[in-house]
């Protein structure tokens, strides 16, 4: 995942501790409970903060202070994805709580199902497939119950009676017509009118093109990242933006993202850590994408932090033209010992720059400030939360990974959920073709899958060049697949590399073929169960998995080297030859770093949409009936742990305690009415 992180923090702290810290081990227990709760496609989990409890007294209240602003942007994102969504969401919730009526209906579980649906998506699209979540309830319903509540319990908007309300969400709900996508990515068509996200309104994909590409300067060897904070929309007929800043547009909330940074800045670890976090303070108080850049570049060489944080307008996979930033949060802190292996790969950077598979003038010269590590994820907020990733790599911005560096994370407590929930689910036996590859999946699955993100954040994202005068949005829609096919080809490319068993990342020269398989068989197989029948691929990462295993299985074909094969009325991935297939990955990567660097839209266009959009229907199908026979959710989300500060008598703070009780909806209806402040719509 190309992200943008804002890892803040030290282990080098000068401040004095005033609680002892226990030696005793913190983890999880054999009663510790991952799962949570299970809805539509859905599977919600919770993860264990390993280590939290013997943190120092001063980096717990530094993570509770940014858990804090974490939270506060939640209604951000919400607003983002649809004007709509605060409206749907706040009278969904009235409803739920306020409700007296008969709640062992068949319409009132699809109506618990459907507010639980939109509280993981952050909104009433799909947090992965973008399609509208449509509502199994009926609209003479849903108006039912609206009205049967108390008006004054009910937050309608502005003042608006019920019918006003409703008037105004039930086409947006109920008409399937209505924002079907909340983002488009359809060729040939205007993907800005297209789409039901909030970055745009009234404007077309050419009018805001035509507004962004007027402000650049194509001799401009450090461009900010033109649009990234702000909506775009039509002002006495001239566009314009509105941005996203103290003041502006969503003020209430960044308000108060402010009041908790500047708390966590007051214990902040070393003064380079509170210059980074002030920093932060002062774009959200201007705006100015400048002052972004120039808090980006103070946080990239910050390389001795502990406790970290990312906040802000951040990953554009949700904008269709791929500029504007959904806000974001992830608080964390450094796995010493597992960040080993990560600083290992970071020490080679230069290494593996140098003997990449691509033309040598797309390489650079020197690698510069590469870091990595694993890191415990201590809170989830924004475009992190319910749904996380499991890596990340910042900053995004191209000249200044080129002349500053970047860093990479591996979030290693979200990964061991996921593999604790998913112990003996029967997938691995109802989709490999042999026990060879169940026995290779056991052996080294977690280990190459982590090594994987590692070596796709860490490397894959951080390597390459532009050429001089190449725009860094020349891909437009389909820079963000693209970006992510790269450095996931890297990833692989270099996972059967020697080297790795040299360094004592891998134990042996079989290990990387547990990954290969796979990544194979996830992108042209099993990743269909998050697609509903007779869609398309949308997602970035959906497409860049797509286009990936297509290509190979296509270009590989004559050598069969690999195969989609058929046994006892199924289909199955069958790698005939893993050394060839790391010939194959190292071609395709050779290609996708030319397009890359060169700018060359048509032909980053057509790869997309050639291997990574369309779907085989009929293996679809089959894929569909052989997962829901295992009774698994292909989807998971997180609650989150909740903190608390513990004073005296005085105020003073004397230890931040962590618990993990709160349930999905208790955690929802809570972060509604604690961290929600903006108006109805925007």
């Amino acid at each position: 995942m190309l992200s943008t992180l804002f890892l803040l923090a030290a282990c080098t702290g000068n401040k004095s501790e005033t609680a002892q810290t226990s030696t005793e081990p913190d983890v999880a227990d054999s009663t510790f409970n991952y799962k949570v709760d299970r809805f539509a496609d859905i599977e919600i989990l919770r993860y264990y903060v390993s280590g939290f409890k013997n943190l120092p007294l001063a980096q717990k209240e530094l993570i509770y202070y940014l858990s804090q602003a974490a939270l506060e942007g939640r209604d951000i994102l919400f607003d983002q994805h649809n004007r709509y969504n605060l409206t749907i969401r706040r009278v969904c919730e009235g409803v739920y709580e306020n409700y007296m009526g008969d709640k062992s209906s068949e319409d009132w579980k699809n109506f618990e199902t459907y507010l639980k649906q939109i509280w993981m998506a952050n909104g009433i699209h799909h947090h992965y497939s973008e399609d509208k979540i449509m509502p199994k309830f009926s609209q003479d319903y849903f108006v039912s119950i609206v009205k049967s509540v108390d008006p004054g319990r009910m937050p309608f908007r502005d003042g608006m009676a019920a019918d006003e309300t409703l008037n105004e969400i039930l086409p947006v709900m109920f008409d399937a017509k209505v924002m079907p996508k909340r983002m488009s990515q359809t060729a040939g068509t205007d993907i800005v009118a297209t789409s039901a996200v909030n970055f745009y309104e009234g404007v077309t994909q050419k009018e805001v093109e035509d507004f962004y590409n007027a402000m650049k300067d194509p001799n401009d060897n450090t461009p900010v990242s033109y649009g990234l904070n702000s909506k775009v929309v039509k002002v006495d007929g001239q566009v314009t933006e509105q941005v996203w800043k103290l003041g502006g547009m969503y003020d209430k909330a960044i308000a108060r993202i402010i009041g908790w940074l500047e708390k966590a800045a007051n214990v902040a670890e070393n003064d380079g850590q509170k210059e980074i976090i002030n920093s932060l303070i002062a774009f959200y108080q201007s705006g100015d994408l400048k002052t972004f850049d120039d808090y980006s570049v103070k946080w990239v060489t910050d390389t001795v932090s502990r406790v970290d944080f990312i906040n802000g307008f951040i990953e554009t996979y949700t904008d269709p033209l791929g500029m504007k930033g959904s806000w974001e949060s992830l608080v964390n802190f450094k796995s010493e010992e597992a960040s080993k292996r990560t600083q290992l790969i970071s020490d080679n950077a230069q290494w593996f720059e140098d003997n990449s598979p691509i033309d040598n003038k797309f390489k650079k010269e020197e690698v510069k400030g590469v870091s990595a590590k694993v890191i415990t994820a201590a809170i989830l907020g924004g475009d992190c939360y319910p749904a996380t990733p499991i890596g990340i790599n910042l900053p995004n911005a191209n000249w200044i990974r080129r002349d500053h560096g970047s860093k990479s994370v591996t979030i290693d407590n979200i990964t061991d959920a996921y593999a604790q929930a998913s112990l003996g689910n029967g997938f691995n036996e109802e989709f490999m073709w042999s026990d060879a590859e169940r026995e290779l999946s056991k052996k080294y699955g977690t280990l190459t899958d982590n090594l994987h993100t590692d070596l796709h954040e860490c490397l894959g994202h951080g390597s390459g060049k532009l050429l001089p005068g190449v725009d860094g949005d020349a891909l437009k829609a389909y820079g963000s697949p693209l970006e992510e096919t790269r450095a996931d080809l890297f990833a692989l490319y270099y996972l059967a590399d020697p080297k790795l068993v040299e360094l004592g990342l891998l134990p042996d020269n079989e290990a990387y073929k547990a990954e290969y398989y796979k990544y194979i068989m996830n992108g042209a197989m099993t990743q269909l169960t998050r697609i509903q029948p007779g869609k398309d691929i949308e997602q970035a990462h959906m497409r860049n998995r797509a286009l990936i295993s297509n290509w190979v299985i296509e270009n590989g074909k004559a050598d069969k080297v690999v195969e989609l094969a058929q046994r006892d009325g199924k289909t199955y991935v069958v790698v005939n030859d893993y050394t060839k297939l790391r010939v194959l990955f190292a071609q395709l990567l050779s290609e996708v770093q030319r397009i890359k660097s060169e700018g060359d839209f048509e032909a980053g266009k057509k790869l997309v949409e050639t291997y990574a959009v369309k779907v085989n229907q009929a293996l679809h199908k089959e894929v569909l009936s052989r997962y829901e026979a295992l009774n698994l959710a292909p989807y998971k989300g997180f609650v989150n742990p909740v903190y608390k500060l513990v004073t005296d008598d005085k105020g003073k703070v004397t230890d931040v305690t962590i618990s993990y009780d709160e349930d999905y909806v208790t955690q929802q209806l809570r972060y509604s009415k604690q961290y929600s402040v903006l108006p109805l719509k925007n």
